[in-house]
């Protein structure tokens, strides 16, 4: 019966230490270690739009600080510790303990009572470690360019691919964090850090893997909603037709291209990259229009003379249209275009086969797609 009664006891004095966890809110429970002279420390939370302060509390003589604050839903907060930022995944009810020292340059810290935080901590490691080698290369660069007095176009030519071998190894380590992390917001957090032209179907996918999570994170639930309106217009897709107005008056169907390789390039005569990368296109079409490959420039403009005079000045010489109504056109929004230069590749069957590629990556994926065809036409 005594026996009984001890455990009885000991489930109860369980339930009461869980009934003083406050639901309602969560705590952060800080301490800093050589603080100098800072006394104030913030919270900031952070959503899809912006990064506010919310919260403010002082440090104490013996460094220690606490806030409690009510979250409406999971969600990313920083503390902003002087002049380092520390990222926090909470939500109501978590007990966060953190601590750092700001003499240690490399702003190494602790966190506990929260999973989702120990994520976020690992994500930012993976972050800090390809962005100091980032910082490495291009002071390494400007380095050298100072030495010799000048921008060189061939050092750009030795220390570009350096930097996007970098950002390519980067973006490959944070695909495996967010393929093993879909239910946290970390991979969440870190599937933002991608580029989304270079990634689109991959993060199609995991918008997918995740939509029955976080559903009530509005910043979540719109990346959901995002990737779901860009999967007709992605990879692997049928083309959506449509018909637009050539620059000669006369309409212009996408149907017109139907069996033949044509690449929608999406542009504008203000456009400062677009213009950029125009010789680039002008000098992939001359090689390959031979080989079949069709290009409809769909002008952004809004002034007709301005685009025809863009025309003739960057001597495109392929088939143009447009709305003439800037990123609100019906070509515009059917195809989901936030941003130019952008473009779509489209085959003889009208599946969309390539997005969004530029410069040495398209002169790269025209070589191998019309080297293959030719190699196909050979075989019959």
């Amino acid at each position: 019966m005594k026996k009984h009664l001890i455990l009885i006891l000991v489930i109860l004095s369980s339930f009461a230490i869980y009934s003083c966890k406050d639901s309602s809110v969560f705590s952060i429970s800080g301490n800093v270690e050589n603080p100098g002279s800072l006394k104030k420390i913030f919270l900031l939370e952070a959503d899809s739009a912006n990064i506010a302060v919310v919260d403010s509390t002082n440090l104490s003589d013996q460094g220690k600080f606490e806030f409690k604050h009510k979250a409406p839903y999971a969600n990313l907060y920083k503390l902003r510790v002087g002049g380092s930022i520390f990222d926090v995944i909470a939500k109501n009810g978590d007990a966060i303990d953190f601590s750092t020292n700001l003499t240690d340059n490399s702003h190494a810290y602790k966190i506990s009572g929260s999973d989702e935080s120990e994520k976020i901590k690992e994500f930012n490691k993976i972050s800090n470690f390809y962005g100091d080698k980032s910082a490495k290369i291009t002071q390494e660069y400007q380095d050298k360019a100072q030495a010799i007095g000048k921008e060189s176009d061939s050092l750009i030519k030795i220390y570009l691919p350096i930097f996007q071998q970098n950002i390519k190894a980067y973006s490959v380590d944070i695909l495996k964090f967010i393929n093993a992390n879909k239910n946290s917001l970390a991979g969440f957090y870190a599937a933002t850090s991608l580029d989304q032209g270079k990634f689109e179907p991959q993060l199609i996918d995991y918008s997918e893997a995740i939509k029955d999570n976080f559903k009530d994170n509005p910043g979540v639930q719109k990346f959901i909603k995002q990737m779901a309106d860009l999967k007709p217009v992605s990879v692997g897709h049928k083309a959506p037709d449509f018909t637009i107005a050539g620059i000669d008056g006369k309409p212009i169907k996408l149907a017109d291209y139907k069996g033949k390789y044509v690449m929608l390039d999406f542009w504008a005569s203000w456009c400062a990259p677009c213009r950029q990368e125009n010789p680039n296109v002008v000098k992939q079409y001359a090689i390959y229009k031979p080989l079949g490959l069709n290009i409809l420039g769909i002008s952004l403009d809004q002034d007709k003379t301005k685009w025809e005079q863009a025309v003739g000045a960057d001597k495109l010489t392929w088939s143009h249209g447009s709305d003439l109504k800037n990123f609100e056109g019906p070509t515009e929004r059917l195809y989901h275009i936030e941003a130019i230069p952008s473009n779509f590749i489209i085959d003889p069957q009208g599946i969309i086969v390539a997005k969004n590629v530029t410069g040495a990556d398209l002169e790269e994926f025209l070589n191998k797609t019309f080297s293959k065809s030719q190699q196909i036409v050979k075989i019959k």
